[in-house]
């Protein structure tokens, strides 16, 4: 589900004002952006998917959430990209220094940020979520996630800058003390 919210935000528009469709209707137009490759850059306003009747995706999934999801592809091409196989090599603190240094770039610049979160070797915790916000708080940058685990409510990820470690603050059903984080759908290898 993170990966469809990267892609709604490039490639759709939403038009309250218009009327709605049916149900097939909103199920087609979301295979269309879906079908986009999310690192793509954003479609202009007017060469967008238009969803009519709606505000947003939280409203349009709340209101015909089946028909969201049979326009979704499918988890399998999630599980086994290439990407995913980055958490078994070791990644020093550095990285994950740039890694948040890029997260607070993409968001600066208004871009929603997908993250695969790992404990590897541990294998409690290894799901995506997409960051949307942030706050320096001097010695920590807060990130404020959309956790497909938890829709109902925003989850929150610290980057402790001392220690150069991801932390989870609180983040649904997360219990590792840090985990590393890896941007995803950036390019058409990560």
């Amino acid at each position: 589900m993170a990966r469809a919210v990267v892609q709604f935000t490039r490639f759709a528009r939403f038009e309250p004002t218009l009327p709605r469709l049916a149900p097939e209707a909103y199920t087609e137009r979301v295979r269309r952006i879906t079908r986009r490759a999310p690192w793509r850059p954003a479609l202009p306003s007017d060469a967008r998917v238009v969803i009519p009747g709606f505000a947003s995706l939280h409203e349009l999934t709340c209101e015909l959430e089946a028909a969201v999801k049979a326009g979704l592809s499918r988890r399998f091409w999630s599980i086994v990209r290439v990407s995913n196989w980055r958490i078994v090599y070791p990644h020093p603190r550095v990285h994950q220094a740039r890694v948040a240094t890029e997260i607070v770039a993409e968001l600066q610049a208004g871009r929603p940020t997908q993250l695969l979160i790992s404990d590897f070797p541990r294998v409690g915790l290894n799901h995506s979520v997409l960051a949307y916000a942030y706050a320096d708080l001097g010695d920590t940058v807060e990130l404020t996630v959309y956790d497909p685990n938890d829709p109902t409510a925003p989850g929150i990820i610290h980057f402790d800058l001392g220690d150069c470690r991801f932390r989870p603050a609180p983040l649904c059903g997360v219990d590792a003390p840090h985990f590393r984080a890896y941007r995803q759908y950036c390019s058409p290898l990560i």
